[in-house]
């Protein structure tokens, strides 16, 4: 992965993430922590909610990350695809292969007050990225995509 797509994850937090159901689509906005190593990004979020009744019956969503910005030549995002489990023992969890501890240690390292809540962690599993970035010139993408598919 591009060098410039993993710091952009790392200093950002706000997911979008949109799930698919046979209800529609639905977007929700997600804090988040990114685990480099695997590709993932681990996020909180009760199965209760829409998106997570969602994503236990589909995993396979999109979503964005972007700088908010009204310079156009400081215009970042991304847009991404992969699949979301719920962070437990013996789920899934593909390509990522993240254990519980590690998602915890990496959202509570972002996020220290979240100690005081429940978790429910979800690990997405990043099957691809585009990454805008008009620093680099107008409309530069970056593309990545894993390789294990």
């Amino acid at each position: 992965m591009d060098p410039r797509i993993n710091k952009f994850l790392r200093r950002h937090h706000v997911l979008t993430l949109s799930t698919v159901s046979e209800q529609g689509s639905w977007t929700a906005h997600c804090f988040y922590a990114y685990i480099e190593d695997h590709q993932a990004i681990v996020f909180t979020s009760d199965p209760e909610t829409r998106h997570g009744s969602e994503l236990l019956k589909n995993p396979g969503v999109s979503g964005g990350i972007m700088l908010e910005t009204k310079v156009i030549g400081k215009i970042r995002g991304i847009q991404l695809t992969g699949r979301a489990y719920p962070c437990q023992p013996g789920n899934p969890d593909h390509f990522a292969r993240v254990t519980p501890e590690q998602a915890r240690i990496a959202y509570l390292r972002r996020f220290p007050y979240a100690l005081a809540v429940k978790l429910n962690l979800w690990v997405l599993s990043v099957d691809s990225i585009k990454m805008t970035d008009n620093r680099l010139g107008f409309g530069k993408k970056l593309i990545w995509e894993r390789e294990e598919f």
